[in-house]
């Protein structure tokens, strides 16, 4: 199960010592693609090499000869690190490619778009290329490293550079520290000029190409706070033979709290990586994982939900799932729950496991058996519930005339959930 706890933690579902006062809301983490993050960096002033976007080869040479570039830089588009020495399910080698042919780059995209790109960071069947950025490539004389960060330890907005950019910023910290540049940055005050120029120097940036980092670095911070970021990551920020700061590549991450604030940004998501169950779950503020066994499990609270699992191996079983309903449940959420679980073909049994401390357990009853005289469910249910209104909660239950395994006891009701499928 260790694999499964470090899953939910880095998903944010499961923290140790987690406050039991307020309830759990899941946390959506936001990913963009390369392109998106790009959008957003030229759309806040940010210097980013031109691109398009295309889904389909058949325009492709009408599209990039608008780039009026020199060379072309042709690049998959999935999240997922490793696309240069990926290959696809086709044979065809690699999900990055220059050439200075426009003829070339339409034979690329044919190549990639609809197809799946295999990579050390994907799984062994890949994910499918729906999108490929065509950019122009640009000549790198330097790279440096670029990226402000919400940090706890600084409790705020912290600024970190390095003249050592194109590289893993761990091993710079470890092996050349005096080469990493930490400065924290007063909410109050921002960043100034003299502070951004100040930066510009210390990634090594002179005469003009000074003054140029420094207003890119202060168009960063503006955006930092324009979207409600936790992280804006440049990796490289470059310095051109032709005298430019550009942003390369970039990694954005979002406060989801702010999501009300920046609808057209999360309206981005691509979601088309992720398991369908995952995304439906989402849509109703559920947290959902999909596993490999085969009892059902809808639950509430991530540590409950972890002690569930590792009750059904305890008893030889394989749970099929981690399913989260948090602590503000409502009826309808009930409901959206099990119809995702019961649309899964491989579970042959659901546990509904409940302990009401702010969840009220006849919420949970009420829903569960709207679901039960609306839908048919061929395979066994075992529920237990304990807590607030637990008394209510099974009045519903046994008065309902549906077919429910009730139980109070937790070791009781993961054995028969285990014995109704053996």
């Amino acid at each position: 199960m260790a694999g499964i706890f470090t899953r939910c933690v880095s998903r944010g579902l499961f923290k140790p010592f987690q406050t039991l006062i307020q309830p759990r809301v899941p946390v959506r983490h936001l990913n963009l693609l390369e392109y998106q993050s790009k959008v957003l960096l030229d759309n806040h002033g940010v210097t980013v090499q031109k691109f398009r976007i295309l889904d389909t080869h058949e325009a492709a040479g009408e599209t990039v000869k608008t780039l009026n570039a020199a060379e072309y830089v042709v690049k998959a588009q999935i999240l997922a690190g490793g696309r240069g020495k990926g290959h696809f399910d086709n044979g065809f080698k690699g999900g990055v490619h220059l050439t200075k042919e426009i003829s070339e780059v339409e034979s690329l995209v044919e190549k990639m778009v609809g197809h799946k790109l295999i990579t050390k960071q994907t799984p062994k069947e890949g994910i499918l290329v729906n999108k490929v950025m065509v950019a122009e490539s640009v000549d790198i004389l330097r790279e440096t490293y670029f990226c402000i960060l919400m940090d706890r330890d600084h409790n705020g907005p912290v600024l970190i550079a390095s003249p050592d950019g194109g590289m893993d910023i761990e091993e710079v910290a470890e092996k050349t520290p005096e080469r990493l540049l930490t400065l924290p940055i007063d909410i109050f005050e921002g960043l100034t000029r003299d502070k951004a120029l100040k930066v510009a120097e210390f990634l090594k940036f002179e005469g003009d190409l000074k003054e140029k980092c420094a207003k890119e670095v202060q168009a960063i911070w503006q955006m930092f706070l324009s979207v409600d970021a936790t992280q804006i990551e440049i990796n490289p920020l470059i310095e051109t033979p032709q005298g430019q700061v550009v942003a390369v590549d970039a990694k954005i991450q979002f406060d989801d709290n702010a999501e009300f604030r920046q609808k057209s940004i999360f309206a981005e998501e691509d979601t088309s990586e992720s398991d369908p169950r995952e995304v439906e779950a989402a849509r109703h503020n559920l947290t959902y994982i999909g596993m490999d066994g085969n009892i059902g499990c809808l639950v509430n609270g991530a540590g409950l939900a972890m002690a569930t699992m590792d009750i059904i191996k305890l008893y030889g079983g394989s749970p099929a799932n981690f399913l989260d309903l948090g602590g503000g449940v409502k009826e309808d959420q009930v409901e959206q729950a099990l119809r995702i679980l019961t649309a899964d073909s491989t579970v042959k049994a659901l546990f509904i496991n409940i302990f009401g401390g702010i969840v009220n357990t006849a919420t949970i009853a009420n829903g569960l058996v709207n679901v039960l005289r609306n839908t048919q469910i061929d395979i066994p249910l075992i529920v237990r519930l304990e807590g607030t209104n637990v008394d209510e909660a099974k009045r519903i239950l046994a008065e309902s005339g549906c077919n429910i395994e009730s139980t109070s006891d937790l070791d009781e009701a993961a054995k028969k959930a285990v014995a109704s499928i053996s």
